[in-house]
């Protein structure tokens, strides 16, 4: 078994999630996502964040605007929608649930 690959994969499964959490704070620029993420120690490889983005804009999760910026082209800047907002607000409960099912799994008897 290959722990990094697995390490990886449990990483994957939960990006979606924190993405959605972060851009849940207000309009946000992709390069702030990925800084935070990369602090987080969550994102490994930054080509994975922007189809990730196209693939919850797509979904109907999140929206963007244009905004020119002072140093150089336009920059795009992401919201949850809607959809978006009452997704992660089910994700929120997932995330709770499986929390407590996995504390209590690995606690030490």
């Amino acid at each position: 078994m290959n722990l990094d690959n697995t390490q990886t994969q449990m990483r994957r499964g939960i990006l979606e999630y924190c993405i959605l959490s972060i851009i849940s704070r207000g309009e946000i620029y992709a390069s702030d996502i990925i800084t935070e993420l990369k602090e987080a120690k969550l994102l490994v490889v930054e080509g994975t964040l922007y189809p990730l983005l196209t693939r919850l804009k797509n979904a109907g999760l999140l929206t963007y605007t244009w905004k020119e910026s002072l140093q150089g082209p336009p920059r795009k800047y992401f919201t949850l929608t809607q959809n978006g907002t009452l997704f992660l607000n089910e994700l929120n409960k997932t995330w709770n649930e499986l929390s407590f099912s996995v504390a209590k799994t690995t606690k030490p008897n």
